[in-house]
C-alpha cells in the first residue's frame, strides 16, 4: 500500500483534450447496463455519484462550488447527467454541457469503484460520445483529466479519439488520504 496523507500538497497534471469529429469506435453497453438521463436532478444524487466515483481521485471542486451555482448548472436545459446502472444500482455517470455552442463539453466522466476493471469504462465512453454529437450543431467535443484521476483514465479518451490540447500543473491539498495502489495503472 502506497498511502499519502490527507493534508498533503501534492502535484498533479491537468490535461486537456478535444476531438473535431464524430469516432467510428462504437462498444455497445453490456445488454445488463441500463442508461438514464436524470431531469433535474436534486444535488443530494448528484453528489452521491460524484462522491462515489471521486472520492479516491480527489473531487472536491463541486463541494466548493456556490450551492445556487451548481443547482442552475444541473437543471439547465443544456445540461445532461446520464446514470449508467446495473440492477438498479448506478455503475457511472456522466455529464454533457452544451452551454458553450458549437462544443460539447464531457464535464463528468467516472465508474464507480465496483464497476471499475469490469470493461464497462469504454462502452459507457462510447455512449457519453454519441449522446454528445448528437447535440445540435456540436463540432467539437472536449474533456479533461488529471493525473489524480484513474491512471488509464488519460489512455482511455486519447483511445477514443481524443487529442492533448495543452496541459496545465497543478497542486493541491489532499482532503483525504490517498492509497494510490487502489488503481494501479
Amino acid at each position: 500500500m502506497s498511502l499519502i496523507k490527507a493534508g498533503t500538497e501534492v502535484p498533479y497534471r491537468v490535461t486537456f483534450l478535444s476531438m473535431t469529429a464524430r469516432p467510428d469506435n462504437q462498444t455497445a453497453l453490456p445488454q445488463d447496463i441500463m442508461l438514464e438521463r436524470a431531469m433535474d436532478p436534486p444535488l443530494w444524487y448528484f453528489f452521491a455519484l460524484y462522491d462515489a466515483v471521486g472520492r479516491d481521485y480527489e473531487w472536491v471542486d463541486q463541494h466548493n462550488r456556490p450551492e445556487a451555482e451548481l443547482r442552475a448548472f444541473l437543471e439547465s436545459p443544456l445540461v445532461e447527467l446520464w446514470v449508467a446502472k446495473r440492477g438498479g444500482v448506478p455503475q457511472g455517470f456522466f455529464i454533457l454541457d452544451f452551454t458553450d455552442p458549437p462544443i460539447c463539453d464531457l464535464a463528468y466522466f467516472g465508474l464507480t469503484p465496483n464497476a471499475v476493471g469490469q470493461g464497462l469504462g469504454r462502452a459507457l465512453l462510447n455512449q457519453a460520445l454519441a449522446q454528445a454529437w448528437d447535440g445540435a450543431g456540436v463540432t467539437s467535443v472536449t474533456i479533461n483529466t488529471c493525473t489524480l484521476d484513474h491512471p488509464r483514465a488519460l489512455a482511455l479518451y486519447q483511445s477514443a479519439g481524443f487529442v492533448a490540447e495543452r496541459f496545465e500543473d497543478r497542486s493541491r491539498v489532499l482532503t483525504r488520504d490517498r492509497d494510490t495502489s487502489l488503481h494501479p495503472a
